[in-house]
């Protein structure tokens, strides 16, 4: 019977990976759950004072919040995906559905900067009027807070538990936080007589959403792509050199959502017994995951040095 095929769960890296990810699964739970309730709230807040004020930024902000809710039930849902356990169909597990599920998140602040930009110019070239002003720079007081609270939380949780897809959605939030800062801006150029103020705060707001769009794509196509850091395989690739019955290392590296897996090829003496070979890759192990703590998992591959002349 293949390995694959019995019903346990099988890691892709058993004897190296070190870090039990239950903890961390459950911190994004919990970051994703309190994130939704509070985005929802000011998202509701502002939807409403923006029906009775007209003012077509602060109505931007409402739907780009209440989007949010939405956005985080995609990144719990790739949290579910990513959680099944490797099989004979995909030997390395399902990790990478976390990054799968965040262009879904990328897609949501695209659409937004779509709908922000049309809501904007329209009402800019209909001259369309706000009013109960001060009712709507509260609202839009409610959503700056809400989304730095909220951006705030996922980022600090997002960068402990090395998820690109959480730390995407915080800086859609972070960009929620900028849009309901120009929403405020608008009312208050309204509020001194430029009733185009409104509609220019939403075009700028605009602005950042596509800035912040682009960010969130690129680094979620580089992991999918395995794109990596150079840095990581020349740290990892000293310190195996260091060991001192490794001859030479090459090292490729890759991230599959939040785990980051280091494969060391290892040049040693073609003398050298599988039992040693063993206790050299631990030690190889040990120097890798000191000089790259981001590490999840090691693979060790050791070769024969082939002979001089």
């Amino acid at each position: 019977m293949h390995l694959l095929d019995q019903q346990v769960a099988w890691d892709p890296f058993p004897p190296s990976r070190r870090h039990d990810d239950t903890e961390d699964r459950r911190a994004a739970h919990r970051a994703v759950a309190w994130s939704a309730i509070g985005l929802a709230i000011a998202g509701i807040v502002e939807l409403a004072v923006a029906l009775i004020s007209g003012s077509v930024g602060l109505l931007g902000d409402a739907l780009h919040n209440l989007s949010d809710v939405s956005t985080s039930a995609l990144v719990f849902i790739g949290f579910r995906l990513s959680k099944r356990p490797a099989s004979s169909s995909r030997p390395y597990g399902s990790e990478r559905a976390e990054d799968l599920v965040g262009l879904g998140v990328a897609l949501v602040i695209w659409g937004s900067a779509a709908f922000a930009g049309v809501a904007s110019y329209h009402k800019l070239t209909a001259h369309g009027h706000t009013t109960h002003v001060g009712l709507g720079v509260l609202a839009a007081v409610v959503g700056i807070v809400a989304n730095q609270v909220v951006a705030r939380y996922k980022a600090a949780v997002g960068r402990r538990i090395q998820s690109a897809t959480l730390l995407g959605d915080a800086r859609h939030s972070w960009l929620d936080a900028l849009s309901s800062a120009g929403a405020l801006v608008g009312l208050a150029a309204v509020a001194a007589g430029w009733r185009w103020g409104d509609a220019l705060a939403g075009l700028v707001v605009t602005c950042f959403i596509v800035h912040v769009g682009w960010a969130v794509t690129r680094e979620l196509v580089e992991h999918l792509m395995d794109g990596i850091d150079p840095a990581v395989v020349t740290a990892a690739e000293r310190a195996a050199a260091m060991i001192p019955a490794v001859q030479h290392a090459h090292v490729r590296a890759r991230w599959m959502g939040r785990s980051l897996l280091i494969e060391v090829e290892g040049f040693v003496d073609a003398t050298m017994t599988v039992a040693e070979s063993e206790e050299l890759g631990r030690a190889v192990e040990d120097a890798v995951f000191a000089a790259v703590p981001a590490t999840r998992a090691v693979l060790w591959c050791p070769r024969a040095m082939p002979a001089m002349g």
